[in-house]
């Protein structure tokens, strides 16, 4: 039996896991060499509150419960994920541990054991576990998961925030949720060709979703596939970068490119076309001057008349493909915009009224003061053409200031603008009036000149009352004080 008795407790001193044997007065009866390389405990029997682990304020408080409590065979406390006291060498860092009470033996009260057991690893796992949800809900990349049939079984915020559908609308939903019509089975098809190939197990590239209000949004898709240890895919990850910005962006660029293909062709045709214009005219004009024929004089006349009208292109195509740097200066939007109306409002129909909406002081801008009149005489002349036969026409000219920038709008209360021209009307060419009457180059040229100062122009309707346009621009810096 003794020899039996010293075998156990030489299996107990080098098991991998602490105990710990406590009378029912607190002293340390025995304690196992796995406790002492843990918690650099004393050798010498103490109390528990002499052993710096023992007497932490996790510990501590359950070993004074389970001394107090009724003797038998019993759980009398258990804790989780332990840290070791600051300052601990060792490699094992956080501990599980069970209390339990030992029955009594003859001749010798009960006793409690305490078995710690080390949870460092899973400490660590469930850190890791932790920072990766973290990130999944912080990333401003919509992440999707699914299971391995393609059931959605979590989203992060930025998947609620790019497609408009909460968290609880899109579990146990297939992620065809946001499909789009526009992007075409056989990508789906090559998609899942690539998720399912054991060799490969992820799919990437440009598609076309839509949000829960049927907007498109492209996004770049990447899916992986989560394998378990046999090599077994389980779930599927996507991560969505959204590029409806970037796409607008690309969009603007090439618009600008186009025009600036266009001013170069359009510069070649005007000066090519004003030469032969040029001799057109003093023939017709000649003809007219010598003959006195009623017959012929009128058609000399009709020629001056249509040589005026594609005189008047060729000006439009020179001042669109001119594009000349602005001479900038410190302007008062609010003065170029009120000697502006002043300037056309003799020259145009009394019956249509102009309300003017400016604030009370200046709002000093950066810009060259005879392009941004030209910008603000076209948007003015295309309302007042907006408004022909309109016996009670009425335009606004507002100027807002913000912060950073500031806005000047011309609305006015006609028809509005065609739904299907209106992602057109600042194309070269591109005209909503009757044949004859515009050459579409007006809100070409006035887009040019807005973006040559670092600004923005912006058409819309107005529902039920017309069109509007606006115009963004910087706000001038602050002057510099004199100096004292």
């Amino acid at each position: 039996m003794p020899e039996t008795i010293r075998a156990l407790r030489a299996v107990l001193d080098e098991a991998p896991v602490a105990i710990v044997l406590l009378e029912r007065d607190g002293t340390v009866a025995w304690a196992n060499s796995t406790y002492r390389r843990w918690a650099q405990g004393p050798e010498a029997p103490t109390t528990y509150r002499d052993h710096p682990l023992l007497a932490g304020p996790e510990l501590a408080p359950m070993i004074a419960r389970g001394l107090e409590a009724s003797p038998g065979p019993a759980t009398v406390g258990a804790a989780r994920t332990i840290p070791l006291p600051a300052g601990h060498a060792g490699p094992v860092k956080f501990l599980d541990a069970t209390l339990r009470a030992v029955p009594e033996a003859p001749g010798r009260p009960s006793r409690l054991v305490l078995v710690l057991v080390d949870a460092t690893e899973r400490q660590r796992e469930e850190e890791a576990a932790r920072l990766q949800y973290e990130a999944f809900l912080t990333s401003t990349n919509a992440i999707e998961v699914t299971d391995r049939d393609g059931i959605l079984i979590d989203v992060n915020p930025a998947f609620e925030a790019t497609y408009g559908y909460s968290r609880a609308e899109c579990l146990g939903k297939r992620p065809n949720l946001v499909r789009s019509r526009r992007t075409p089975t056989a990508l789906y098809e090559r998609m899942w060709a690539e998720l399912l190939d054991p060799a490969r197990g992820h799919w990437s590239g440009e598609i076309i979703n839509r949000d829960r209000w049927g907007r498109e949004r492209p996004v770049f898709l990447t899916i992986t596939a989560v394998r378990d240890p046999r090599g077994t895919a389980t779930h599927y990850v996507g991560v969505a970068v959204d590029l409806t910005e970037q796409k607008a962006w690309e969009r603007v660029a090439a618009h600008s490119d186009r025009l600036a293909s266009l001013g170069q062709l359009a510069a070649g045709v005007a000066h090519e076309i004003n030469t032969p214009l040029a001799n057109v005219m003093l023939v017709a004009e000649s003809l007219r001057r010598r003959t006195t024929d009623p017959w012929t004089r009128g058609r000399a006349e009709t020629i001056t008349a249509q040589v005026e009208v594609a005189a008047r292109i060729v000006r439009g195509l020179l001042d669109f493909a001119r594009r000349s740097a602005p001479q900038t200066s410190r302007l008062d939007l609010v003065d170029v915009a009120g000697e502006t109306v002043r300037f056309l409002r003799g020259k145009q129909p009394a019956e249509v009224e102009v309300e003017e909406r400016y604030p009370p002081t200046p709002v000093p801008i950066l810009g060259d003061r005879g392009q941004l009149m030209q910008v603000l005489t076209n948007l003015l002349l295309n309302a007042y053409d907006a408004l022909e036969g309109s016996a009670d026409g009425r335009i606004v000219v507002e100027v807002r200031r913000g912060d950073r920038e500031t806005e000047i709008e011309v609305r006015d209360s006609g028809p509005g603008i065609p739904l299907e021209a209106l992602p057109h009307v600042f194309e070269p060419f591109f005209t909503t009036k009757p044949e004859g009457r515009g050459t579409g180059l007006g809100l070409a040229i006035c887009h040019g000149i807005v973006q040559a100062h670092g600004g923005t122009i912006v058409a819309r309707n107005i529902p039920g009352s017309g069109a509007s346009l606006v115009v963004s621009l910087p706000l001038a810096p602050p002057e510099p004080p004199p100096p004292a």
